[in-house]
């Protein structure tokens, strides 16, 4: 199992909360499906459906968000409201006013949502403690902050922090571009994305196509900016980095998955042999990244 997004944040290193006490902390939100009438429900699952909240290999935690929603779209509800209203307005005699229109809509959900069909998704997350990373499997920071938004109401003062680079990546990405030159370690694929900055947002996409360096730096002579870059870490990973330093589309390539011991006996030994392999690579991997980014920013202490 390898993630596919990375939304990247900062915890001290070391960091000392052992996978005892996170259990511990997560347990009194341990998910629990939505009863007939909730909309939504979000808890901790169990990553390996053992009981479990927290699993660890080499002494890197993983923990599953779990989230289930009703579909009842708004549409079907003022439909049925509408049915009802009117309904009530040929018994009275006049029509509902916004205070029974709003009574009626409760009503008519509180009805509807038993029979609603529901959907369900799960959010990974890894631990770092011993480097210091926490890493969402999350397309969008939305997503992301659902994770952390449990994390913080289960530990008190969670010690979670953004991560802040010195080169904004956008600012990177396009000298990358414009010097035809990716960092150390890195190689720059063909996908991206340039972006004008003006009213109305030009936008050039390449998608498996051959960068050719005099076309992209004639988009950035425009005042096109690097939004996307398609990359590959090592020649072990690729992935698609964007100016919000969210990476994406990560996949390992064949020197990892040949890497991969294809000798284990069951299914947990191999979860965990991909976790550890995962977990090694993409610690090295944002590290190169950061390094490339000019590092951390510093945080200023106060005179």
């Amino acid at each position: 199992m390898w993630f596919k997004n990375l939304q990247i944040y900062r915890l001290p290193a070391p960091w000392a909360m052992t996978a005892e006490q996170l259990e511990a902390h997560l347990a009194p939100q341990a998910f629990a499906p939505c009863t007939s009438l909730d909309m939504q429900s979000q808890g901790w699952v169990s990553p390996r459906d053992n009981g479990m909240l927290v699993h660890t290999v080499n002494r890197q935690m993983l923990i599953l968000l779990g989230t289930e929603k009703k579909l009842l779209p708004a549409s079907v509800i003022n439909q049925v409201a509408k049915e009802k209203a009117a309904e009530l307005e040929e018994q009275q005699g006049f029509k509902p006013g916004r205070k029974q229109m709003k009574e009626i809509k409760e009503q008519v959900t509180d009805e509807l949502l038993p029979r609603a069909f529901s959907i369900k998704r799960n959010t990974w997350t890894w631990i770092d403690p011993v480097n210091g990373w926490l890493v969402v499997d999350a397309a969008s920071s939305s997503k992301a902050e659902e994770v952390l938004k449990l994390l913080i109401k289960a530990i008190d003062k969670f010690p979670m922090d953004g991560l802040r680079v010195a080169r904004s990546p956008l600012a990177a990405m396009t000298d990358w571009l414009a010097a035809d030159e990716a960092p150390g370690g890195f190689t720059v694929d063909q996908d991206t994305e340039l972006r004008a900055t003006g009213e109305g947002k030009a936008t050039v996409r390449y998608v498996r196509h051959t960068l050719e360096a005099d076309d992209v730096r004639r988009h950035i002579a425009a005042g096109k900016q690097c939004t996307r870059l398609a990359m590959t870490w090592a020649d072990r990973v690729s992935f698609v980095l964007t100016e919000s330093l969210t990476v994406k589309r990560i996949a390992p390539l064949d020197v990892l998955k040949e890497d991969s011991d294809s000798t284990m006996k069951n299914d947990d030994e191999r979860f965990d042999s991909d976790i550890a392999l995962m977990t090694g690579e993409l610690h090295r991997m944002i590290s190169d990244l950061v390094e490339a980014l000019g590092g951390e920013m510093q945080e200023k202490k106060a005179a």
